[in-house]
């Protein structure tokens, strides 16, 4: 049997696919890291231009059952608007599928939110939907670009937002 194998070739091969693998693994950690720090910074505050910053590009589009916005600026005034709302919350993650593209990425997973009302009732407002996001990877990591949260039944009644002015 004469067995003419190049090792060095198929040595560089293998390492170039493990490369590619092991960046897929990195990236997808990162992602699913910095959607969970997301969603736990919604509960823990605080929601300044340094949380702004850490999750979202500068030109981020966000559609929220509260209105869509276009801006970082835009998106971080819209989320304290609305989480003043609420005496206390837990936002939850699960079920997140991600697919990468290069320096781009998609993720679609599942958020179940309750909020206790700051209004003085202690009554609790439940939604629970899917969460569609885009990430952009940047010279400061992975940061969400546009997001959509897609809410399919809520519980309880919810604040009015119009209120808040």
């Amino acid at each position: 049997m004469d067995m003419d194998i190049d090792i060095h070739t198929d040595t560089a091969v293998d390492i170039e696919e493990m490369r590619r693998e092991l960046r897929a693994l990195t990236d997808r950690a990162e992602i699913a890291d910095l959607l969970d720090r997301y969603l736990r910074s919604l509960d823990e505050g605080p929601l300044d231009e340094e949380w702004a910053r850490a999750f979202h590009t500068e030109d981020v589009t966000a559609e929220m059952p509260v209105g869509t916005v276009s801006g970082r600026d835009a998106l971080l005034a819209t989320v304290r608007r609305a989480m003043v709302l609420f005496e206390r919350t837990v936002h939850l993650g699960s079920n997140t599928v991600i697919e990468l593209d290069g320096d781009r990425a998609t993720a679609r997973g599942a958020q179940l939110s309750t909020h206790v009302l700051a209004d003085g009732s202690e009554e609790v407002f439940v939604s629970a939907g899917h969460t569609e996001s885009e990430l952009v990877r940047t010279p400061a990591g992975w940061r969400i670009s546009a997001t959509a949260l897609r809410v399919a039944w809520t519980q309880g009644t919810p604040p009015d937002l119009a209120s808040q002015g």
